[in-house]
């Protein structure tokens, strides 16, 4: 078996990384990833993005939101958290059998004294009841990936904040996500283990997985990327994990409704919004103005429902024309996640 240690913290470049090396046939399965990751957010395949992740606070704090190729739910990650995945022979996997493929996994964790670990449910790995671990899988080409997280240290007041979505009216037909108790796994650790960095808690799994002695025994394992392999994974990092399209655009169609009372009258907008962007937006409430608000629908329409797109359609829309006296700022905030 070879790993892959993954050497940068962006969870673009690294779901580019797994997915050109599952589709690469040069490498001898099965193949052992490992990837860690500055502060973001991952949705699955059959996921409305909207309606997973908080915008605002995603957007203001820097977290990177991206999507998946394989199925299940949202998933915030930082810096405390690693991740894996095994690449094997379609044929030698049942697919949806989380159980076994991350059977190794589980071992290397008893063997660092979290002997209460185990897979449950459907797709998850927990403790105490608690989930440190979620999985998802993904088939093509005769290989299956089997994909999951491992919560060392992660800033568990972090996915609160990532994926709540804030309370209005959402409704679409997209995968929603399950909530679950979680904890890290620092506390549940053997002693000497318990101040690793997360690099550390990798090299010692994939010291397990291999069944070595020793962890400076692990590098004659590893398989280092090379000039080609970067540039065909920044071609797929391009083409999915940093395009918009992909991010935002393949989230089925969805309406919001965004209602606020401001001292000058209610705005009570209702949005349809296909592809990531506005099909359809109609305004009820008790607002005055001096031109018809179905004037606003024409100028939205088509425009991508995020923020920074809304606020460049009206950049030469004077709104006090609409909605007389309800402050600019105020409207556009109320018009975006």
């Amino acid at each position: 078996m070879q790993y892959v240690a993954m050497p940068t913290f962006d969870i673009r470049r690294n779901l580019a990384t797994e997915q050109y090396l599952m589709n690469n046939n040069k490498l001898k399965l099965p193949l052992l990833l490992f990837y860690i990751e500055k502060p973001c957010v991952i949705v699955g395949r059959n996921q409305n993005t909207l309606e997973e992740v908080n915008q605002k606070y995603c957007r203001e704090n820097g977290v990177t939101v991206t999507r998946r190729l394989s199925g299940g739910g949202a998933m915030y990650q930082d810096l405390g958290n690693l991740c894996f995945s095994f690449i094997v022979d379609a044929d030698s996997q049942q697919f949806g059998d989380f159980k076994t493929m991350v059977a190794p996994i589980v071992d290397a964790l008893h063997e660092m004294g979290v002997t209460g670990a185990e897979v449950t449910g459907r797709n998850d790995i927990v403790v105490d009841g608690k989930k440190f671990s979620g999985n998802a899988m993904y088939t093509r080409g005769g290989k299956t990936f089997s994909h999951g997280t491992l919560m060392l240290d992660v800033d568990t007041d972090e996915v609160t904040k990532t994926l709540n979505v804030p309370l209005d009216k959402i409704k679409s037909k997209g995968i929603k996500s399950v909530r679950s108790r979680v904890t890290n796994l620092r506390p549940y650790l053997s002693p000497k283990y318990k101040n690793i960095t997360t690099e550390e808690f990798r090299d010692l799994l994939i010291k397990n997985v291999l069944g070595v002695d020793d962890v400076s025994q692990i590098g004659q394992y590893e398989y280092k990327l090379t000039e080609d392999d970067e540039k065909k994974i920044a071609e797929l990092e391009e083409k999915f994990y940093s395009n918009w399209d992909w991010v935002y655009g393949q989230s089925p169609e969805f309406t919001v409704k965004k209602r606020k009372h401001f001292t000058n009258g209610t705005i009570d907008a209702r949005v349809l919004v296909e592809k990531g962007k506005i099909k359809s937006i109609t305004f009820f409430g008790d607002f005055f103005g001096t031109h018809l608000v179905s004037e606003l629908k024409e100028i939205l329409t088509g425009c991508m429902f995020e923020k920074d797109e809304i606020e460049k359609a009206l950049e030469d829309t004077d709104l006090n024309q609409y909605f007389q006296g309800i402050p600019r700022d105020d409207v556009i905030e109320l018009l975006t996640v």
